[in-house]
């Protein structure tokens, strides 16, 4: 057994397994910074974390108590989160895209003690932190940090609460979702297995930390393996590539919107994948990636594309498709890697294969509830430990699973239940539309209708009449948009996942 997969396997605290790589891997890169050029060993990585630590404890700041944090991506913040991990302290999630309202509600919902920032992070949040109502203090990313020492009696256990990260609702307040250390390590762990990665691997990391995906996908997967990250400070399509081959990157993990920009801008001189042999793959996840423009991206830059399925409340991935030359299906995310995943009817009984129903999920990924919200935690998780979803989907007989939709998103036109997603897919089938959504408005005749936004690629001149005709060519009549808006950007998460509800509120205050 490797010593990468001895790491992953064991039941360690994220204290016992950054100790471990200390001394076992001391002199290995861990973490790059693309601008500076800096590279930073697991020795030094650990010196840094626990001076972390030390910065917390010196603040009189109790085992367990929320530490927030709110900044752009750097190996400093990557070393931040995992200093508040390693002193046994709730690392908490700054959102820096949520809005002043929301930011104000995690901070006192919470109950943070202190907020570690940068100068962009610190202008974000000000205005939250003036109307904060817990105590709370704020250290600068850039202060002098104390120096390495003894952390005494202070101990992090695999079975303690280590990150609380809000999902963005798309109405009411988000829910604080509790993830133990013990599921983070499973997160990382799970995505390593997914994608074989070992101590050999770099991955290049352009999705922010306040995501799951950042940091249980990128961030977690180089830890738990001994592998080596590369964190620039933003995605940016005119430095992905040159990244990738710069730094002999082997992998990456993006968003379909992301992917939507990369394949745009493939035409330009800073958008070709050449002298990128040594990239094995690339992961796309958060929403559901078209088959057109998975196609579309592997034929352009000759790069597998595993698409996978995550969670904010399973510490990210729950499916992953294989990686070549096994068997890959386009338009599914795969199948179960380090968890259990099944269909279930309205009473949480797995259907046949084939047959639609809600995606469970059970495992030591999934959450340990939800923040001050009993409820909800239970009507999340069933008495037997599965996750309900929410997300509609069917099994094939191979276990590749193929999401449908949402419970909740789910467009009823006079009783027939429609899946956005299916717009979606028509309307990215023409190779000028970048960003897709399709969306419910009320309807007097039908309870609701159909409709949809686009962004559209520089200079492209499709008309509503071409868009309409794909989709009344894939759709019908019947499911295709009564009306297409043409957008300069579509609402987003911090996953770059469109939000359904935030474009029909947009299109028609506009």
């Amino acid at each position: 057994m490797s010593e990468a997969h001895a790491l992953r396997e064991s039941d360690l605290s994220i204290r016992q397994l950054i100790d471990g790589l200390a001394e076992n891997q001391a002199e290995q890169v861990f973490l790059i910074d693309p601008e500076t050029g800096q590279q930073i060993n697991f020795r030094e990585s650990k010196e840094r974390i626990v001076s972390f630590a030390n910065m917390i404890r010196g603040k009189g700041i109790t085992s367990g108590s929320a530490v927030a944090y709110a900044f752009s991506n750097s190996v400093d913040s990557a070393l931040a989160i995992l200093g508040i991990l390693y002193g046994g302290y709730l690392a908490t999630a700054i959102n820096l895209v949520a809005g002043e309202s929301t930011i104000t509600y995690v901070l006192n919902h919470s109950e943070t003690k202190l907020v570690i920032c940068d100068d962009g992070g610190l202008k974000t949040i000000t205005s939250s932190l003036e109307q904060a109502e817990v105590d709370l203090e704020t250290c600068k990313l850039s202060e002098p940090l104390a120096a390495a020492a003894n952390l005494g009696t202070l101990h992090a256990d695999e079975t303690d609460d280590g990150l609380l990260m809000y999902t963005s609702g798309t109405t009411g307040r988000p829910k604080g979702v509790v993830l133990t250390q013990s599921n983070l390590i499973a997160g990382g762990t799970n995505t390593a297995t997914a994608h074989e990665l070992t101590a050999k691997d770099r991955g290049l990391c352009v999705l922010p930390f306040y995501h799951i995906n950042a940091f249980c996908v990128s961030l977690m997967g180089a830890l738990v393996t001994g592998g080596s990250l590369v964190i620039p400070q933003k995605f940016s399509t005119s430095s992905f590539w040159n990244l990738i081959r710069k730094h002999n990157c082997s992998w990456f993990s993006v968003v379909p919107t992301q992917i939507s920009y990369l394949l745009h801008n493939a035409d330009k001189p800073d958008g070709s994948s050449e002298g990128c042999d040594h990239l094995r793959f690339g992961r796309s996840a958060s929403a559901p990636l078209s088959p057109e423009m998975h196609e579309a991206f592997e034929k352009r830059f000759r790069v597998p594309i595993i698409e996978t399925m995550g969670l904010t409340e399973t510490a990210a991935p729950i499916l992953s498709n294989p990686l070549p030359p096994l068997t890959r299906k386009i338009g599914s995310p795969g199948i179960a890697y380090g968890n259990e995943v099944i269909i279930a009817d309205e009473f949480q009984n797995e259907v046949s294969r084939g047959m639609e129903g809600e995606i469970l999920v059970r495992g030591r990924n999934v959450l340990r509830c939800y923040l001050k919200n009993e409820s909800a935690t239970n009507e999340a998780i069933t008495k037997n430990g599965w996750l309900r979803t929410g997300d509609l989907g069917r099994m094939d007989e191979e276990g590749y699973v193929f999401v449908t939709g949402r419970l909740k998103e789910l467009i009823i036109k006079g009783g027939e239940n429609i899946a956005p997603r299916e717009i979606d897919e028509a309307l990215y089938s023409h190779p000028d539309i970048i960003e897709a959504a399709a969306f419910p408005v009320a309807c007097d005749n039908y309870g609701q209708r159909v409709e949809a936004g686009v962004k559209l690629s520089e200079g492209s001149k499709v008309t509503t009449e071409e868009l309409m005709k794909i989709c009344h060519d894939k759709l019908g009549h019947f499911k295709s948009p009564d009306h297409i808006y043409f957008l300069p950007d579509l609402p987003k998460g911090p996953s770059g996942k469109i939000q359904r509800i935030k474009l029909a509120e947009l299109v028609f205050v506009e």
